[in-house]
């Protein structure tokens, strides 16, 4: 049964009233290859538009609180926590970023975290775009998630 969807076939939210509230969490990652060029200077602090970690982590806060406004359907949710992480990647002269999403609910966090990983690594684009248009975002992806009936989840590595 497609949950989404009503008996009519029209698009729906889906009706949470009478799950239980549990303590939920959702883990995110997705990585942003920037190139050597953008990669030192934003590990210099030398990027023309400020501090790219600063402004990122912001931004993905930002938009995990946002999720329901950018998702049709999606539960708009009192979040308890989002994190935002970043971990530079000197080999690959990438940028990978984790996003962490909690709160006591009744339904999941996955995609605040998601959310938050593709809008933090869309503003380490948008602040690098000057020093490298070639950059390519990828692997955003979920980690983990806690909570609810579905149980416990996490990605297993190939």
């Amino acid at each position: 049964m497609l949950t989404h969807v009503d008996e009519n076939g029209h698009a729906a939210m889906v009706d949470v009233t009478d799950k239980a509230v549990t303590e939920r969490i959702a883990v995110a990652s997705g990585r942003i290859t920037v190139g050597e060029e953008a990669f030192t200077a934003i590990l210099e602090g030398n990027v023309p538009k400020g501090d790219v970690f600063a402004c990122a982590r912001i931004a993905g806060i930002m938009a995990a609180k946002k999720t329901s406004d950018l998702i049709p359907l999606c539960h708009p949710l009192a979040l308890t926590k989002v994190a935002v992480e970043f971990t530079p990647l000197k080999e690959e002269y990438a940028i990978e970023c984790r996003s962490t999403a909690k709160l006591s609910g009744r339904t999941g966090v996955e995609m605040e975290a998601l959310t938050a990983v593709s809008v933090a690594l869309l503003t380490i684009y948008d602040m690098c775009k000057a020093i490298n248009k070639r950059m390519e975002i990828s692997e955003i992806r979920l980690e983990e998630k806690d909570g609810g009936k579905s149980g416990h989840f996490i990605r297993q590595t190939p």
